[in-house]
């Protein structure tokens, strides 16, 4: 009764939410569409594999407890944070991250900003998505394999990632809690109503 009582109080949030992120996913897919036509890097379907494999680098970088094994699948500010703030603390205080990725679900694009550079490009665009995952994330003490954080065993999370585009391709710039999605998907992507002419001296991803 319990249970039921508070499916029917939360029901209207969980459908307000789903219907806000929806709708940011079909205008994000709308403009990135738009982008893409003048540069490739801009393509949902190379843009999803880049992002895929920029999730497999990371979580393989932690994994390895070095950051700088996925320096260049990263901003130069997020690895050296993660590595500073987090893993060398970390390993100060006997402690070790078990992150294992079992398998990635969903990839929605929430929201995108376009950025043009002085020298004609589109380096500083940037775009946020949610990202559903299989996987298990626990923090235990070196020495005895005490959990001080979390819980062995796989489980379905959500994080928001945010990628910027560098030099060409795409990096991961920020990796948020997924309870943000909602923030995220109110915010009116940020794309001009008339674009650039096609750069067409610009690579792929």
């Amino acid at each position: 009764v319990l249970l039921g009582f508070l499916l029917v109080l939360l029901a209207p949030a969980i459908i307000y939410v789903l219907i806000r992120e929806h709708i940011a996913m079909k205008r994000t897919f709308r403009e990135l569409k738009r982008l893409a036509v003048i540069d490739p890097v801009f393509d949902w379907m190379k843009l999803k594999d880049r992002i895929t494999d920029c999730c497999h680098r990371v979580h393989s970088a932690w994994r390895a407890e070095d950051m700088s094994e996925a320096s260049e699948w990263m901003t130069s500010w997020y690895w050296q944070n993660q590595q500073l703030a987090f893993l060398n603390q970390w390993e100060r205080d006997g402690l070790v991250n078990h992150c294992r990725v079992k398998s990635l679900g969903k990839i929605r694009p929430l929201f995108v900003r376009f950025e043009q550079d002085n020298q004609g490009g589109f380096n500083g665009s940037r775009l946020v998505v949610s990202i559903t995952a299989n996987m298990e994330d626990y923090l235990a003490e070196r020495a005895t394999d005490k959990i001080v954080e979390g819980s062995k065993g796989y489980a379905d999370t959500e994080h928001v990632w945010t990628f910027e585009l560098k030099a060409g391709q795409w990096v991961v710039a920020n990796i948020e809690e997924g309870a943000l999605s909602l923030s995220y998907a109110k915010m009116p992507s940020e794309v001009p109503a008339v674009l650039p002419a096609k750069n067409a001296a610009r690579g792929t991803l």
